[in-house]
């Protein structure tokens, strides 16, 4: 279908905005002009929240912890931002989370994991493996279930929650119940037909993830454990997955690939596609609310896991 009339006022405004694209902006400005979008976002809702920091591989992780009403234990989602491993933070999913966890019933935790291009891969995912750790070994002081354990992100994000999944099953643990992939990163690699199709003009471009991509690898090979999920051979044994992609999105077609690649494997798989929409428009809801039927999904994946 033709990108959806909220889609197409959301790239007015950012082109009226004078936002320049990524690759001409450095680093700090591009981290910069990502806090624009928390203002595309609705009001927040309420809830408690907590700021901690917890053992990482190589300095204290920042996570905050979201507890919504009601008597535990809980599922507890794990979840990690977007952002191409380089921008984003706690504070561009605070919105979101907050509304996944009074609908879902969840313990959220997010994880402020360590950025390129200061920290190269593994170091993000790297982080996102120890949260993940930390959480299900604390499950029941924060007043949760470790057997309903899901891990969730969105882009880079839904990347690092699939590499995370596909480690735990790999070194033993921790059990994993379910992965929430919202318009993931699967793969290093430019050729498929939503690359060429939207490489430019649909908010992320083609650009874009080269640059992204460049940061967080540097001078390293693509040829890393755990990098590439999409390229994982034996998929079978990986937790239930919910993959949420949009039509007007490079990262498409590898995100649908991951999702027919679990299914072949026999794992249970929900992978919705939302027609006329743009890369991770959970950034955007408030701009984009015809694409809120997201949350229906992921809050039904939650749900669901463990059970």
């Amino acid at each position: 279908m033709p990108v959806h009339p909220e889609a197409q006022a959301l790239l007015a405004g950012l082109a009226e905005a004078g936002m320049p694209p990524f690759p001409q902006m450095t680093v700090p400005a591009a981290r910069a002009a990502t806090k624009g979008f928390l203002d595309l976002q609705g009001e927040p809702e309420p809830i408690a929240v907590e700021d901690r920091r917890v053992d990482g591989p190589a300095s204290r992780i920042p996570v905050r912890i979201y507890t919504p009403d009601g008597d535990g234990p809980r599922p507890l989602v794990v979840y990690f931002h977007g952002g191409g491993w380089v921008i984003g933070d706690l504070e561009i999913v605070d919105r979101p989370l907050r509304t996944i966890a009074n609908r879902s019933g969840a313990v959220v935790v997010s994880v402020d994991y360590r950025l390129a291009p200061e920290h190269i891969a593994p170091a993000a995912f790297d982080d996102c493996y120890a949260a993940t750790e930390w959480a299900a070994a604390n499950a029941a002081e924060l007043g949760a279930d470790p057997a309903r354990l899901v891990v969730a992100g969105d882009s880079a994000g839904g990347h690092l929650a699939a590499s995370v999944a596909q480690a735990a099953k790999d070194r033993g643990g921790p059990a994993i119940a379910a992965q929430v992939l919202l318009f993931p990163v699967t793969n290093f690699d430019f050729s498929t037909a939503s690359y060429t199709d939207n490489a430019e003009g649909y908010l992320l471009t083609r650009g874009a993830m080269e640059w992204f991509w460049a940061h967080y690898l540097g001078a390293q090979s693509d040829d890393q454990d755990y990098l590439c999920p999409g390229r994982r051979e034996d998929c079978s044994g990986l937790p239930p997955a919910y993959v949420a992609t949009a039509e007007y999105d490079p990262l498409r077609d590898e995100g649908e690939a991951y999702a027919g690649k679990l299914s072949a494997a026999g794992v249970p798989v929900t992978s919705t596609r939302f027609d006329g929409m743009l890369h991770d428009f959970l950034w955007t809801l408030g701009a984009t609310p015809s694409g809120a039927p997201i949350l229906d999904g992921i809050v039904d994946a939650i749900g669901r896991a463990g059970s």
